[in-house]
This record gives C-alpha cells, structure tokens and sequence, in this order.
C-alpha cells in the first residue's frame, strides 16, 4: 500500500510538471520561430522541414501546421521576427545621390541578410491568387517607398539640385521599383553595385535630363 501510495504521488508530480512545462499562446509561437529561424540558417530554404523545426522547439508538428499551414508561411513569419526592419523614412543627406544610394541599401540590406535560396524559395512555393494578392502594390500615394523617394526629390529640390514638376510619377519611383523587378523577375539578390548603377547609370541621368528639357 506505502509503495502504491508513492508511485501515485511521483506520477501526479510527473503529470503537475508536465503541465507546468506546457507551453502555448505566444510562448509556444515564439519558441517555434525560433527554431524556424536557425533551423533556416543551418540547413537553408530548399532542406528544411516543418517536422524538424517542430524537433527543435520540443514539440510537434500539429502545433506548427495550427499556426503556419505551409513552409513559406511559417519562413515569412520568422523573417518579420528575426530580421531587422530597415528605415524607410526619406534620407536627407544633403546630397540627391546619397539619400538615394541610402534607401536602396537599407531596402536590400535585410534580402541580403535572408539570402538568395530562401528568396527563390518563397517565391516558388507563392502562387496564382496567394501570390498576386502577396506582390500587388498600393497606389503610389500610399506606397511607403514611393512616399519615400518623393520626400528625398523635395529635399533635392529645395537644394537646388532638381525640378519635381518636371519629373513624371514613374521616374520619382523608378529606383525602387527596378529592385522590385528585379527581385520578381530573377528572384536573386541585388548587390551594392547593381544599386549603384541603377542611381548612376539609369536614374539620375534620366532625372538630369528631364530637367535639362523643361
């Protein structure tokens, strides 16, 4: 009877702290991110597993599919976790160039850090629909870029160095939206230098020569 009376009590202790050690709602969620997270650092985009990242955050995999249905779901919600958000207030440097040359890094700098396979992965895996609604851009008044580029060509203009009313919408918004395209179109990353050219060889020239004409 004693030896009865003690194995209940080790098993109702076993079973207290396994319900403390339960873990759910944001705790939960954040230990799966995390996993997600570095298990996306060793093993990269195209090898990791929703069983595995579960293997790493103790748990199982229904609580990973509960939350994320899919790899590119639950990777795009690691990314928003793990990975710096990048300022997209207009620079003001005091020099057109520069404050161009500062918002296309700091655009670049977070793909950069997520890498070209993750990037081709998620792109692969959005779709029809899912993928239009995910790549469909707010009208460019709305567009925190956009605004963005607009604020950086009023303060050249109140430098001297441009003319605004000379400049169409889509040559305002140009820079940003050749990263853009290039990121759909080729779903690699854009380096230091291809940012460069696009300020140096295609839009400052177009911008220049706009004014010239008005």
């Amino acid at each position: 009877m004693a030896e009865q009376s003690k194995d209940r009590k080790g098993n109702n202790e076993g079973e207290q702290q396994t319900t403390k050690s339960r873990r759910r709602g944001d705790v939960l969620e954040n230990a799966l991110l995390s996993a997600a997270w570095e298990e996306l650092r060793e093993t990269g985009y195209s090898r990791l597993t929703m069983e595995a990242v579960a293997s790493r955050a103790k748990t199982n995999k229904n609580a990973v599919y509960r939350r994320w249905p899919s790899k590119a779901e639950l990777i795009v919600a690691a990314l928003k976790k793990h990975t710096p958000t990048p300022s997209l207030e207009a620079p003001d440097t005091g020099n057109l160039r520069e404050d161009v040359l500062t918002l296309l890094k700091r655009i670049i700098k977070p793909m950069q850090m997520i890498g070209a396979e993750t990037i081709h992965g998620l792109m692969v895996e959005y779709h029809g629909d899912e993928l239009h609604s995910k790549m469909t851009l707010p009208p460019r008044s709305e567009d925190i870029l956009a605004i963005a580029m607009k604020n950086i060509l009023l303060n050249a203009e109140r430098r001297g160095e441009v003319k605004l009313e000379e400049l169409p919408d889509r040559v305002i918004t140009l820079p940003v939206d050749l990263i853009r395209f290039e990121v759909l179109t080729t779903h690699t990353l854009l380096t230091d230098e291809a940012v460069v050219e696009i300020v140096d060889i295609i839009f400052l020239p177009l911008v220049q020569k706009l004014n010239k004409q008005g």
